[in-house]
């Protein structure tokens, strides 16, 4: 007689709240499901598995152009003051159709999956009032696990006072389990003097997979 085997198995999923699924243990393997998404614990972090943050896990590219911050309506930089770096995504290409590597309402950049690669472009004009002395921080934020905050670039004003500059830079970076679970932000911030920045862009291109 042939052998049968059981081909399903019902898993019983312990539901919380997205306030509240890191404050239970978490448990290798262990499953917590919110309003917004299925996790699973693994070495010792809550790991989004689904829904993932682009459809479909291979290579693809995406860009996000802000219209909110232009030339007649630029972001102001107060001196000393952290700000999320904004982009409402008004404009969205893509390589294929359902990628997304940014969400526009949190301003949070996202990942796929653990171990994912990334090189992401920003670009942006800035100027600032009193160029000898004013000079820019961007990075991206800390958090748990790998130290994001040490993806950053210091900004100087070569120009004058008032003058317009065009930024341009490439950073690239992987994926650990909390940055899939909770993504990250683009924080700057003007230093010696006040400044402004407007026709913000971001370009995302994932570069490896290990879906």
């Amino acid at each position: 007689m042939a052998t049968i085997y059981n081909s399903a198995y019902k898993v019983h999923v312990q539901e919380t709240t997205e306030a509240e699924k890191n404050n239970v243990n978490i448990e290798q393997g262990a499953m917590q499901v919110t309003d917004e998404a299925l996790y699973m614990g693994f070495n010792g972090e809550n790991v989004k598995i689904y829904p993932q943050s682009a459809t479909g896990q291979g290579l693809g590219w995406t860009r996000y152009d802000d219209d909110l911050w232009t030339s007649s309506n630029k972001v102001p930089l107060l001196q000393d003051t952290e700000i999320v770096l904004p982009n409402n995504a008004a404009t969205a290409y893509r390589s294929k159709t359902g990628i997304d590597y940014y969400n526009s309402t949190s301003l949070k950049v996202l990942a796929n999956n653990l171990n994912d690669t990334y090189m992401m472009t920003v670009v942006f004009k800035y100027s600032a009032p009193n160029a000898n002395q004013t000079y820019l921080e961007i990075h991206f934020e800390g958090g748990n696990g790998t130290p994001y905050d040490r993806i950053r670039d210091t900004i100087t004003f070569p120009k004058g006072n008032d003058a317009a500059h065009d930024y341009h830079q490439v950073f690239q970076y992987y994926a650990d389990s909390s940055f899939v679970a909770n993504g990250s932000q683009w924080r700057i911030t003007a230093k010696g003097g006040t400044a402004q920045i407007w026709d913000i862009i971001y370009f995302i291109q994932k570069t490896q997979s290990y879906a």
